[in-house]
């Protein structure tokens, strides 16, 4: 891959707290690329203050910048998008979801916002990148308490499908996205290389960790009132909607983590196997 087109300008990577945002960081330091990692809380030094929501901390952070990695916070888009423009900015890369590809994905809470900085974003001069992963397989966090706690992980529709994607290979598709123009100005839905069921990725799970790994199959209605108070009514209820529409249905597995980055896209078991250690139970 050559970067001979990318410039000397900095290029702003926000939501600096998140994996996909410190892998791309780590890719941009590597390769001696100038870059400005900013966060809502900076927490490390040279993080930069920028908060998404809050149109003060955009001219500081976007000051001489040319290209943009962007988590989609719609609060204060049009603002963004102004200040961006103003300052220079010719190329945004968004971090998207492909569940802005549902026919109801304005009224979703796992989509609107997604959404809504799509459009404005593609509604505006500035070149836009759209990476639409599907699922997380850094989603399988959520199983962590019940495995160190040594409980059975409850799930409300055990045979439904998703297509975990490593937060690595998004990073990898950012940085191939940011320094190969060619590539910029569409929209790529990113997956990993299987469609899995949940049952399927806990016995990954168990086999990487060289432990069983108990599952209790729980109703719709059980599972909510469990993650009352952790995960809001709404989403809730979409995410509920979302796993019964995939219940024993494959979903579409793309190649555009292979197209962007020259590899196939990592396995959940690797994604495992990286994160062994944050499964880990309890002493």
């Amino acid at each position: 891959m050559s970067n001979s087109t990318v410039t000397n300008s900095p290029i702003l990577v926000t939501g600096g707290r998140g994996a996909v945002a410190r892998g791309l960081s780590g890719l941009l330091t590597a390769h001696d690329l100038p870059h400005r990692l900013a966060s809502r809380e900076p927490d490390s030094p040279g993080t930069v203050h920028c908060d998404l929501t809050d149109p003060a901390t955009f001219p500081g952070a976007l000051a001489g910048v040319r290209s943009v990695f962007l988590y989609a916070e719609a609060a204060a888009i049009d603002a963004f998008i102004k200040e961006a423009v103003t300052a220079g900015v010719e190329h945004v890369i968004l971090l998207s979801s492909s569940s802005v590809l549902a026919p109801d994905a304005a009224d979703s809470p796992l989509s609107a916002s997604h959404l809504a900085v799509e459009e404005a974003l593609l509604a505006s001069p500035l070149r836009t990148t759209l990476l639409r992963p599907g699922s997380f397989a850094s989603n399988a966090r959520g199983w962590a308490w019940s495995l160190k706690s040594g409980r059975p992980v409850h799930l409300p529709y055990p045979g439904s499908h998703c297509d975990p994607v490593h937060e690595a290979d998004i990073a990898e598709a950012a940085f191939a996205v940011l320094t190969n123009p060619a590539l910029a100005g569409r929209a790529y839905t990113l997956t990993g290389p299987h469609s899995l069921t949940f049952t399927t990725q806990l016995a990954i799970l168990g086999g990487v960790l060289g432990r069983p790994v108990p599952m209790e199959a729980v109703s719709p209605e059980q599972w909510k009132s469990e993650v009352d108070g952790y995960i809001p009514a709404a989403y809730a209820d979409a995410l509920l909607a979302y796993w019964a529409a995939n219940d024993g249905l494959p979903v579409e597995i793309t190649d555009a983590v292979e197209n962007l980055t020259g590899h196939p896209a990592r396995s959940f078991e690797t994604w495992v196997e990286d994160h062994a250690a944050e499964f880990a139970a309890t002493a």
